[in-house]
């Protein structure tokens, strides 16, 4: 008898085969949208216990002065090129960065791009909370991103995707219906949750830039035929599946990579078959059609 941990019980079982198709707006095959992480990781940050915030003894100059690349170059290369072929951004934001570097959050909400929280710093992370901690963390979020953009938050990717067992009910507690944190399939499906409701938003870990960099060792020109057959693949099998692009711009905005990455722009926006998009639009989309189809949304 197998007395292993019991299923978490987060989502269904649903086999891919089985299911219906999802629609899209105007028959698209795939939808896909672009998450670019603005991020703010601190230099010298308070040292939590389970988990350390840089490899090195910190404060890390070489780790910090690396991802402040972002900020002050890589985000508005790769913004510029987003925006030439007609991509907008959903953006996993580092509320700090409000206070920090509010001319490319800023930037970033001229484009219309959205906003999700990606909690206060990177460098920060959900172990260890307290149920208070957490919620004032969403509270935060919630409070930081209306008076700096107007826009109210409606998603949320823990910071370095970091969790306590009550993070997905808080954040629909208070009014959030999308979860980057989940990635277990390839559609959005609902998430079992106290009150409010939530479903997991598609992101990506195997196509996520950081992955690509730092985890598989590829090359810009390895990457971009990653991200372009992960995405004919997709949209051959047209059952209306989601694929997300999450980008990091100090990795992505650098001069030696951004020309393979806008040569998979032009690729997709020329393929005609991606509704190319933002993630609030794909959950707005997939619950009003999951109510048309008098599934409980």
């Amino acid at each position: 008898m197998h007395d292993g941990a019991p299923d978490p019980a987060l989502y269904d079982f649903a086999a891919y085969r089985d299911r219906p198709v999802i629609r899209w707006p105007g028959d698209k095959s795939v939808a896909v949208w672009v998450s670019p992480n603005l991020e703010y990781y601190e230099i010298d940050p308070p040292a939590n216990p389970h988990r350390k915030s840089w490899t090195k003894p910190h404060p890390d100059v070489v780790g910090y002065s690396h991802r402040d690349h972002a900020n002050r170059v890589g985000h508005w290369r790769m913004a510029d090129v987003m925006s030439k072929h007609g991509f907008p951004g959903s953006v996993s934001l580092s509320i700090a960065l409000c206070q920090h570097h509010p001319d490319v959050v800023a930037d970033a909400n001229a484009r219309g791009w959205e906003f999700f929280s990606h909690g206060i710093y990177n460098t920060r992370y959900s172990y260890g909370m307290d149920e208070a901690q957490e919620r004032a963390i969403i509270e935060d979020s919630i409070r930081t991103v209306r008076d700096a953009t107007g826009q109210t938050i409606r998603g949320w990717l823990a910071p370095a995707l970091t969790h306590t067992p009550r993070t997905l009910d808080l954040i629909a507690e208070y009014g959030l219906d999308y979860t980057c944190d989940l990635y277990h399939d390839d559609q959005p499906m609902p998430v079992k949750v106290k009150s409010g409701r939530l479903i997991s938003m598609p992101y990506s870990l195997e196509v996520n830039d950081h992955y690509g960099f730092f985890i598989y060792n590829m090359s810009p020109r390895d990457y971009a035929r990653t991200l372009i057959r992960q995405y004919q693949r997709l949209a051959d099998e047209g059952t209306g599946t989601v694929m997300c692009i999450p980008l990091h711009s100090y990795l992505i905005g650098q001069p030696h990579r951004i020309g393979a990455f806008e040569e998979v722009l032009r690729h997709i926006a020329a393929d005609g078959r991606a509704w190319i998009t933002r993630a609030g639009d794909i959950a707005t989309h997939w619950f009003a059609q999951q109510g048309q189809q008098g599934v409980p949304a």
